[in-house]
This record gives structure tokens, sequence and C-alpha cells, in this order.
């Protein structure tokens, strides 16, 4: 597994910072949403998988359900462990490892945090990972972008300066992935850093092939956090809801 770009660019300090201030209202609201459609009972097992440092399975637990939060970042999960409780349990571990079986009634990926690996079969591996984490007839909600409005809206440059960091951006894609270079300066750093984010232009056929093969069905495809219906071209996300047998 060469993981070397998301591994270390997950784990700085510099990651932290450029996404400290991610709209923190829109993602309750989707997850309100989400909670309102799904309905699951109270006390529902839920998986956050790819968590970060927790803000949204500790949103979650408070609305009544047993949330754990995985993710490969060490960091991440040591923040996250600071919000544990008899009702929310983290543990830094990689989506293409298994990770219990059976146990869970929901899954959620939220906020495009898939599609970063280096071949189909660990992305294969990690969606395998999900259904057999899922109890039968348990839900798996993904939440992706969606390739075309993304393609289509992408800002090729931008410059950020955040505290003592400046962050000069840029993105393109080409026909199979999209690309973010950062190249990070910071009066503490001795030279500057780079990171070059990477993920698969995955549209919604290639999610119904993956899906299929695990057997999972679609039940809903939604195309934004307010559960519009999906547009391929015009929404902003790709929002997919499947149920294990």
């Amino acid at each position: 597994m060469n993981d070397a770009w998301f591994k270390e660019w997950f784990n700085s300090p510099y990651y932290h910072k450029l996404y400290a201030h991610r709209d923190e209202q829109e993602a309750a609201n989707f997850i309100n949403n989400l909670i309102n459609f799904l309905k699951p009972t109270l006390g529902s097992k839920m998986l956050d998988l790819g968590c970060g440092k927790g803000r949204h399975s500790m949103h979650l637990s408070n609305m009544g359900f047993d949330v754990t939060g995985i993710d490969l970042s060490s960091e991440s999960i040591s923040e996250a462990l600071l919000l544990q409780n008899h009702f929310l349990h983290f543990y830094e571990h990689d989506m293409r490892i298994p990770f219990w079986i059976n146990y869970f009634d929901v899954v959620f990926n939220f906020f495009t945090s898939f599609g970063y690996f280096n071949t189909q079969r660990e992305h294969d591996q990690a969606i395998k990972n999900v259904v057999s984490s899922l109890k039968p007839g348990g839900t798996f909600v993904l939440d992706y972008l969606n390739v075309q409005f993304s393609t289509q809206n992408q800002v090729s440059d931008t410059s950020l300066k955040i505290g003592s960091s400046h962050y000069q951006i840029t993105k393109w894609n080409d026909e199979h992935h999209f690309y973010k270079k950062i190249i990070v300066t910071d009066k503490n750093l001795s030279r500057p850093m780079q990171y070059t984010e990477k993920v698969a232009k995955f549209s919604l056929k290639n999610f119904v092939d993956m899906f299929g093969k695990q057997k999972l069905s679609i039940i809903k495809i939604l195309g934004s956090y307010n559960l519009e219906d999906y547009n391929e071209q015009h929404s902003p996300r790709l929002i997919i809801i499947a149920k294990k047998p």
C-alpha cells in the first residue's frame, strides 16, 4: 500500500489548520436530515468511517446513538479520544482492513472520505469491509463528490493565509482523478512543504458496479446535503444510500 501522501498529509498540523474552518453547521444539518430520512431506532450502533477528529460522530452520539469512529490518522484519533464516552468510541484503523463483523446498524462515510487508494482492489476491499461490518439489513450511506459538477466548477488556483501559514493551492483533473497540490510556507518551516491530494473520479455507475459486487442494494440517490434528488450535471454531491441483504 503506497499511502505516503494521505498518511503523512492527514497527520500534518497544516492539514488540520487548512480544514479547521469547514462549515460545521452545514455538516450538522446534513446529519440531521439523514437521521430524519433514515429514522434509525435510538441506541442504534453506527460507524463513522473516516471520522477525522470525531465532531460528527459526537453529533450522532448526542442524538442518542451508539457511535464508533475510525480513521487512519493517529493525530485525528488522538483528538477524537478526548470526546470518548460510554456511547462514543474511537479507533485508529484503516478501512481496507476488516473491522468488527455483523455489528453496525448504519455505516456513514461522510465528505468524500473515500477514493484515495491506488488500486480498484483496495476500493473494493474497503466496501467489502463495510458490508461485513453491517448487520443483515443494515444501511450504508456514502457521501461523495459529484464528478460532473466538480469538474465544471473547479477553481484552479487559490492562495490562503491562515495564521502564520501561507497555502498555495492548485487544482486540476485528468480522466481518472482530481488533484489538489498544496504548498505550505511558514516561518516555522525551514523549507516549504508540498502535498498532492488525489481522489478518484468515481461516477454513479462506478459505485453501482462496486456496490453490486458486494450485493449492496441501492435504495436512494441524493444530490445535496438538503437531500435533493441527484442530477448528474447540477448536483454538488453524490449521496448513495444502500442496504445489506
